[in-house]
């Protein structure tokens, strides 16, 4: 635990306002009655744990948490209103989207909904569903889940009565992939239409498992007017409100459509949706701007600058220049909150003997571009990371993935002190043709308390 006190630098104007964010971080002394050692009726207290409004959430103990000016009360609310949370961490330590592949003909079924449960059981504060389909696709994962027809609303909002009930609050990743669909897929087939993307080129990778010869990507048609498809997203957005998600996370990484759209090696348009940084990154922006027509502040990005993941990336320069535009317009927005993903050179394609992505520090880079608007960090990270990350201020809070893949009960080991000792179960990660879908999903142990 830290007492954080603001040093000369720091300065706000409003309780919206932006600031620098410089800290002097200090122990806290043994057996001191107040962590915080700051007065919350002084109307400059960023923090929106320790103002009198706070105190409405009567399970959130004001005493255990350090001030963070990266905490909106928006996300205050999000994460503490139906939640009793005893350890910053735990409560902070969100479940991030994690493709599983467990849908029945990509509806949400009931092994989905014990899944979450067991997650939110085990005290993950905000969990993001897997990615969702917002039309009908060809994707590599023919058990995908999709938010477009009425049988699959009523099956996420059985699995988000769940959740809320054990305790959670769950956002939908919104999901398009773009030039990473298949045209013989069977859902790419039932659409009617083609495998649409910003430009016709191909990405390297990829394989169909499903389709007989397991072909890679295939040059894609290009998308005539790009409003339709931010037409298809805002009404998934409705979809997922209808559904009972409390809102609603853009997938703008991995290499999928939004970030095809960013990429200049994967966008070579030369009308309003190319070109220029301000161009790529009009996509992204018209999209969350209509999602916001539906959700308000309730809506996040994901972004993966570092790129690499299904053939994009860019040279460093580039990288900067255009999601540091993306940034600017984002901050200007009002979300929820902005995830992004670090580089893993694990996780990194090769290509001719070269690594795909742009290795450097994404959180170093692209923390200054935001001086409101709450970041989540995403990628391999550690509990004692994340307490020194959030401690810092760095960060508002952290995403973990294979972590709650091979723990259902990540938060509650975090808070009992419990090692995250679990292997995930590689071979049965996306399911298994012939194999009880459970397996790999459902039987990891929790911890014994």
């Amino acid at each position: 635990m830290y007492n954080i006190s603001r040093n000369n630098a720091y300065k706000k104007q409003g309780f919206q306002g932006t600031y620098n964010n410089l800290f002097e971080i200090e122990p806290t002394r043994p057996g001191a009655s107040n962590t915080n050692n700051t007065d919350d009726t002084d109307p400059t207290n960023v923090c929106p744990l320790h103002t009198p409004e706070a105190r409405k959430y009567h399970y959130l103990e004001q005493d255990r948490y350090v001030h963070s000016p990266h905490l909106t009360p928006q996300l205050v609310h999000l994460l503490f209103a139906h939640q009793p949370p005893t350890h910053k961490l735990a409560t902070l330590a969100g479940m991030s989207a994690l493709t599983r592949n467990r849908t029945t003909q990509t509806m949400p079924n009931d092994l989905m909904l014990e899944y979450y449960v067991q997650r939110a059981r085990g005290g993950a504060g905000l969990i993001v569903s897997e990615g969702t389909l917002i039309t009908r696709q060809g994707t590599e994962w023919p058990a995908a889940p999709g938010l477009w027809d009425r049988s699959q609303i009523a099956g996420w909002r059985k699995i988000t009565d769940a959740v809320h009930a054990a305790g959670s609050k769950m956002y939908a990743q919104l999901s398009h992939g773009g030039r990473a669909n298949h045209p013989d897929a069977p859902e790419q087939v039932a659409s009617g239409v083609p495998v649409y993307a910003p430009s016709a080129i191909a990405a390297r990778g990829g394989k169909f498992r499903f389709i007989p010869g397991e072909p890679g990507y295939v040059v894609p048609t290009v998308l005539p007017d790009p409003t339709t498809i931010v037409a298809e997203f805002k009404q998934a957005a409705i979809n997922a409100k209808e559904a009972g998600f409390d809102g609603v996370e853009l997938h703008g990484a991995s290499g999928y459509l939004v970030n095809q759209f960013l990429d200049f090696t994967s966008n070579h348009r030369t009308d309003k949706w190319g070109g220029s940084a301000a161009n790529r990154a009009r996509f992204a922006i018209e999209t969350l701007k209509a999602l916001k027509e539906v959700w308000g502040s309730d809506v996040a990005i994901k972004l993966s600058p570092a790129g690499g993941h299904n053939d994009v990336g860019m040279p460093l320069p580039d990288t900067i220049e255009t999601f540091g535009y993306l940034l600017r317009e984002v901050e200007k927005l009002g979300l929820a909150y902005v995830a992004l993903v670090r580089y893993n050179p694990a996780r990194d394609p090769m290509f001719d003997g070269k690594p795909r992505g742009t290795p450097h520090d994404v959180l170093a880079t692209f923390r200054p571009f935001l001086l409101t608007t709450p970041i989540f960090i995403n990628g391999g990270v550690t509990p004692g990371e994340a307490e020194s990350l959030m401690a810092s201020g760095s960060v508002a809070g952290v995403f973990m993935g294979s972590t709650w893949i091979s723990h259902p009960d990540v938060a509650r080991r975090i808070k009992a002190g419990r090692p995250l000792d679990n292997v995930v179960d590689f071979a049965h990660l996306y399911g298994k043709e012939g194999v009880d879908p459970a397996v790999g999903y459902l039987d990891y142990a929790e911890a014994v308390y």
